[in-house]
């Protein structure tokens, strides 16, 4: 257990319950999974939000603690009492914010929020409980993927608020804030630093390699690949490179071949050296 790690659950785990205090439940916006059910409870019945996302997991972590391993056993209830705590504070010792009615800016600020906060607690290994745990349970017994168990159960959720309590304005609304939500995390998850991957088929393979290598430093892997209509074995070439590295990627390829053949491809989380390491293999950023 890192103390790095338990740091940014904390911290998620805070924009998290300020996101859900300050734009949800002040704007009467509903949420998927457990975090939906807590306000369905609130809007319903006056629950603190602080003490029924505890009741409705407690049950969980005596199903689920076996499944989830010690160490993310432990970051479920750290994320998990830490939010029930976080959602307390807020309540009590939060401030209004003034967006004079426009459900468009409440539910954009509740998706980025809520998702920047569960996107920290997932990338340090935590989880807030709830769905999560039954989702793993469902796939282990049952063989269903876990983003098809999540999104049923949160389709449910947001349905029965729709049924109960949530006006179909807001639900529209709240359609849009689990969206920008559930992009939010995407991006968090894969990483903030995006790069682009460059696979080149070139019968002047060589030439272009050594290229890359001398004019822009960067490494590249030669694949063998047989050719599916001429049988010819030749090499493919594989580089990543930063964004901004693109069109001076694609300039050396056009001088050397302007007939090869290029894909470029999205990629995310680079780690090695070049990006994260330098040629020491020490961390460019610490």
């Amino acid at each position: 257990m890192k103390l790095k790690n338990i740091a940014f659950i904390l911290l998620g785990s805070a924009i998290f319950a300020f996101g859900l205090v300050h734009f949800n439940m002040e704007n009467k916006l509903a949420e998927g999974g457990f975090t939906g059910i807590t306000l369905l409870l609130y809007f319903l019945f006056g629950i603190d939000p602080s003490i029924s996302n505890l009741v409705l997991n407690i049950p969980l972590f005596f199903i689920g603690w076996k499944l989830l391993g010690r160490t993310t056993f432990f970051y479920t209830i750290l994320g998990t009492v830490s939010l029930s705590v976080f959602l307390w504070i807020f309540q009590r010792y939060g401030f209004h914010i003034p967006l004079n009615n426009d459900l468009t800016l409440a539910a954009l600020f509740a998706g980025v929020f809520i998702g920047v906060g569960l996107g920290i607690i997932f990338r340090y290994g935590g989880t807030t409980g709830g769905v999560d745990i039954i989702a793993r349970l469902v796939y282990k017994y049952k063989g269903i993927s876990m983003g098809k168990t999540m999104f049923l159960f949160d389709s449910c959720v947001i349905f029965l608020s729709l049924l109960t309590y949530l006006p179909y304005r807001e639900g529209m609304y709240t359609l849009v804030a689990v969206f920008v939500g559930a992009r939010v995390i995407d991006f968090l998850q894969e990483g903030a630093y995006a790069a682009k991957g460059a696979t080149i088929i070139s019968e002047k393979s060589d030439l272009i390699s050594e290229k890359i290598m001398t004019e822009m430093e960067r490494g590249v892997t030669i694949l063998k690949g047989i050719g599916s209509y001429t049988k010819r074995e030749r090499d493919v070439l594989y580089c990543v490179v930063a964004k901004n590295e693109l069109s001076r990627l694609k300039s050396i390829i056009t001088s050397v071949d302007p007939y090869a053949f290029v894909a470029i491809s999205d990629v995310h989380d680079v780690h090695g050296e070049g990006f994260t390491l330098d040629e020491n293999k020490q961390p460019l950023h610490e």
